[in-house]
């Protein structure tokens, strides 16, 4: 639950900041959404340009359709992989409304090259934009990233 300290726009400001920077550091996520009154949780690629939370889905599953003109939740995080130079694990979330685009070149160039196929079908890409109204993020520091079942 987002805690009142948010309440404050520079709070809320320096919170989007740090997602941001956050979801930055990893390529994909999951958005959130109700499909036929049913949750509902799809992979998207996303990028961050200037301040705007950009997603790439595949047009032929039609999960963008959910999206589109919705309150959505947008999810990434790094836990369970982090690397050398982690701060630790975090998990960011973005609430906001979505809504279809069409990106410029300087966007799709951060998205990099789309995926050949979706489940065996040519990738078809559909993008769309979020406009967070209120983001989370969690950082856990300290302890062991990762333990085996055996201990070691």
């Amino acid at each position: 639950m987002p805690s009142d300290a948010l309440k404050d726009p520079q709070d809320q400001a320096r919170a989007q900041d740090r997602a941001f920077e956050l979801l930055a550091r990893v390529p994909y996520g999951r958005v959130a959404t109700s499909m036929r009154a049913l949750p509902f949780l799809a992979a998207a690629r996303h990028v961050v340009a200037d301040g705007r939370l950009l997603l790439r889905m595949h047009r032929g599953f039609g999960y963008h359709e959910a999206c589109i003109g919705s309150v959505v939740a947008y999810g990434a995080d790094n836990l369970g992989q982090e690397r050398p130079g982690d701060e630790g694990q975090w998990s960011v979330q973005c609430v906001g409304t979505c809504e279809q685009i069409e990106p410029t070149t300087a966007e799709l160039e951060l998205f990099g090259p789309a995926p050949h196929y979706a489940d065996g079908e040519p990738f078809d890409p559909v993008h769309l934009r979020v406009a967070p109204q209120f983001v989370t993020v969690h950082e856990l520091r300290g302890g062991l990233a990762h333990s085996s079942p055996s201990g070691d």
